[in-house]
């Protein structure tokens, strides 16, 4: 199939092409680009977050759940969740909801863990 440079290619069952249509055209789709979260300049390494991300840690290995499949069960990327368990990313508190439910806890039980 054709490729031409920052295009991918979708398949279309019907097409309109100078007013005739045509069936099973291939016509080229904008590429999507991924945007992975940065640390956050003023917060990353944060004691606080630190604790935070170790009590998701700790709470993940005593579950037996790999980073990667508790990213997958809380919708939420893999490499942000390495961030937040590094400490390098100020959790929203919906993202901290969501990785407590993945985990089955409350997200009071985590912040307890964590000390705060």
């Amino acid at each position: 199939m054709p490729r031409a440079s920052g295009l991918s290619y979708q398949w279309t069952s019907v097409a309109l092409l100078y007013g005739y249509l045509i069936p099973w055209c291939y016509f080229p789709s904008p590429k999507t680009v991924a945007v992975v979260a940065k640390p956050s300049p003023s917060f990353a390494k944060d004691p606080i977050l630190i604790a935070i991300g170790d009590a998701i840690r700790r709470t993940r290995a005593t579950r037996n759940i790999s980073q990667e499949a508790l990213a997958d069960l809380a919708g939420i990327d893999r490499s942000y969740m390495g961030g937040i368990e590094r400490g390098e990313h100020n959790v929203a508190v919906i993202n901290l909801s969501k990785i407590a439910e993945a985990l089955e806890v409350r997200p009071s039980t985590l912040l307890a863990t964590a000390g705060i």
